[in-house]
């Protein structure tokens, strides 16, 4: 992987469960029907022995996985973002969160660049819901080198995970040296004026926002929030002190998710920095292809851009 190739996370994430199976026979997998889609189909081609297809059936599959993990397996545990995290919420709380199991959710598909599925395959609450459940960690890389390191980390971590990955391919911003944890962030980019707070794919949209915005003379910090539960409250308040604004930006509702986040930050450390949130209104999404819905729903660097010279200047 190259700085700049086009790689869907979920490629990456095929690719690295392959390789973790082959490092530990504690792995298995497993998914519902949907392997070719979220790409775990890799592991049962080389694993048929450690992979099984529930069907079409999320809450069976997650309560296989969390009576898999009880008896020392590492669950590997795929579907969509929006069946893993509503079809199978109670199962997700109570069987696998609850004991604190050793089950790693990777949800596919996350947000509205599922593009023409519309709203019953757009998951745009998922982040929301998974943040509030106890004992749970939410993660969502940038790119397919993130996605590698941070299945990685999830592996590696004892307790329940959830790493949500998009649809689309996406550049990759990330050489083979970036570190990633459980409960960091990246500072990208440095300036004094509006700090681009964005998660996922909406992170390179960010950066490029930073271009738009340095040819008119508005320097911007840019920050990837991969792990959202737990967040890297040090960083954020470090940042919010040196800038004028911070714009948070996530393909998810406004409402829970990784603007919310920093708002309770915020509002609990008492820093008096304005904050705008970028993402769904209290909307569903809709049908269409997905850089129109990104357009539609404001995620494109053009209008990050507009949004943070308006905050500057207004502000």
């Amino acid at each position: 992987m190259r700085i700049g190739d086009m790689i869907a996370g979920r490629e990456a994430y095929g690719s690295v469960l392959v390789e973790l199976g082959m490092e530990n026979q504690r792995i298995v997998a497993i998914d519902a029907d949907l392997s070719e889609s979220t790409h775990s189909d890799r592991f049962g081609q080389r694993f048929p022995d450690r992979f099984f297809n529930m069907g079409m059936a999320e809450q069976g599959m997650f309560a296989a996985a969390a009576g898999m993990a009880t008896c020392g397996k590492i669950v590997f545990a795929s579907t969509f973002a929006v069946f893993a995290s509503m079809r199978a919420c109670e199962q997700v709380r109570t069987s696998i969160a609850y004991p604190n199991l050793n089950v790693k959710i990777v949800a596919s598909h996350g947000g509205i660049t599922v593009g023409e599925n519309g709203v019953t395959h757009q998951a745009t609450e998922d982040i929301a819901i998974m943040r509030s459940i106890a004992n749970m960690v939410v993660l969502v890389p940038a790119d397919a080198v993130a996605t590698v390191k941070l299945v990685r980390e999830a592996a590696n971590h004892n307790g329940p995970v959830y790493i949500r990955l998009a649809r689309p391919k996406v550049p990759v911003l990330y050489d083979q040296s970036a570190e990633f944890r459980i409960g960091g962030c990246n500072l990208l980019r440095e300036g004094n004026h509006v700090a681009l707070v964005a998660t996922g794919y909406t992170v390179a949209n960010a950066l490029h926002a930073a271009d738009l915005l340095q040819s008119e003379g508005i320097y911007a910090t840019v920050i990837d929030v991969y792990s959202i539960k737990p967040i890297n409250r040090e960083i954020l308040m470090d940042v919010a002190r040196e800038v004028k604004v911070v714009i948070s930006i996530e393909d998810h509702t406004i409402v829970g998710g990784l603007g919310s986040a920093i708002a309770e930050i915020f509002a609990e450390e008492g820093i008096g920095v304005r904050l705008y949130r970028m993402g769904l209104p209290d909307i569903f999404g809709e049908s269409g292809k997905a850089e129109d819905l990104i357009a539609k729903y404001g995620l494109t660097p053009e209008a990050i851009m507009a949004k943070a010279k308006e905050a500057v200047i207004g502000g």
